[in-house]
């Protein structure tokens, strides 16, 4: 299937691969991390002395700490999964990006891209990074000083999605024929109360897609 084709996302096999390892990483670091709290309690209780508990407990706790950081990776995979079921993927060339703050964008994110208005496409529309979750290997690439090697590898992106709602964005793969990097861009701008997805020329159909995958449309 060519990414540009104008079939859901999620009809794309590679594309289903992909989530799949997403989500199977996501279930396996749980696992691994509360492993790794089991058998440091175990060694703690049965074989060492109490006086080693202030030596354990610092692993102790960053093990729970990084399960709770897993448990935060399932729901995004359900919103990409979501995403890929909507809407079909679009391969976009130089596409803008910053990191930090987006001047338009309200709170605090962790850097952004600017997408075309599909209603508009001289307009464009920022989504970003709203957790600092998995965002380091988009970081290191979109640092102004980054190497051109690094840059190159977001020169084309694969986006899914519509930035007047929600996105999903993917590196190409090995050959340029599968997503890597999965990773969910949220729309955060704020505008007037009642104007926000009119503004944007967003139809009826368009809302209804962005409420299948899970978007507040109350001010449209």
């Amino acid at each position: 299937m060519d990414p540009e084709e104008p079939h859901v996302a999620w009809a794309h096999s590679p594309t289903r691969r992909s989530w799949v390892r997403y989500a199977l990483m996501a279930f396996l670091g749980l696992l691994a991390w509360i492993a790794a709290w089991l058998v440091l309690l175990y060694v703690l209780i049965v074989h060492l002395p109490s006086g080693f508990i202030a030596f354990f407990l610092l692993p102790l706790c960053y093990c729970f700490y990084r399960a709770v950081v897993q448990l935060c990776y399932f729901r995004p995979a359900l919103r990409m999964r979501r995403i890929l079921r909507t809407y079909s993927w679009q391969v976009l060339q130089g596409v803008s990006h910053g990191l930090g703050n987006h001047s338009e964008v309200a709170g605090k994110h962790y850097g952004w891209f600017e997408f075309p208005n599909p209603a508009a496409p001289e307009q464009r529309l920022p989504l970003v990074f709203a957790r600092h979750y998995r965002t380091e290997w988009w970081h290191r690439r979109m640092a102004p000083h980054a190497k051109p090697a690094l840059h190159m590898q977001i020169g084309t992106v694969w986006f899914a999605g519509d930035p007047r709602f929600i996105g999903l964005i993917a590196a190409p793969g090995k050959g340029g024929t599968a997503p890597r990097r999965l990773h969910v861009l949220e729309q955060r701008m704020a505008l007037p109360e009642g104007r926000l997805f009119a503004e944007w020329g967003a139809t009826a159909a368009d809302v209804e897609r962005g409420r299948r995958v899970g978007i507040s449309t109350s001010h449209s």
